[in-house]
């Protein structure tokens, strides 16, 4: 049986963590599943969220992002639904917080939104990022994980 008492709390938090960031990132793929058949909109996002960018952004989606789209849609969309469903079932949990705490930090790169003071009250700013983090800190030998 799991150990939810004194230290065990804090694995049994940061498990239920593990399940609902992974749920969340579940669902931010499934709003994406066009992306893996056409590109395009990863393409029109990109270039919607080039007119606002800051420099350092603007820089960053010519010359990387908008560029590698074709690949990156589809990747997106794969890494998205992979580290959702390990978050989930407790696979790998921090190698799986690491890599999406790095794909929504890419992303909020690329939108220009982290470096504005908005980010600070944003849901899927801080609260996201620092969820990931203390996962892939933290989230080793957690109960009801299939790969503890």
């Amino acid at each position: 049986m799991a150990n939810f008492t004194t230290s065990g709390s804090v694995a049994g938090g940061l498990r239920v963590l593990s399940v609902l960031m992974g749920v969340f990132i579940v669902f931010m793929a499934m709003g994406k599943l066009a992306w893996f058949g056409d590109s395009g909109y990863l393409v029109a996002e990109l270039e919607r969220w080039r007119e606002f960018a800051p420099s350092m952004s603007r820089s960053y989606l010519d010359t990387v992002a908008i560029p590698g789209a074709p690949v990156f849609a589809r990747l997106v969309v794969l890494g998205e639904l992979a580290t959702g469903a390990a978050l989930v079932t407790g696979v790998r949990i921090r190698l799986a917080a690491t890599v999406a705490l790095l794909m929504i930090l890419n992303f909020h790169v690329a939108m220009g939104v982290i470096f504005t003071y908005g980010y600070l009250t944003n849901g899927f700013g801080l609260p996201v990022v620092g969820g990931l983090l203390a996962l892939a800190i933290g989230g080793t030998k957690l109960p009801l994980s299939l790969g503890r």
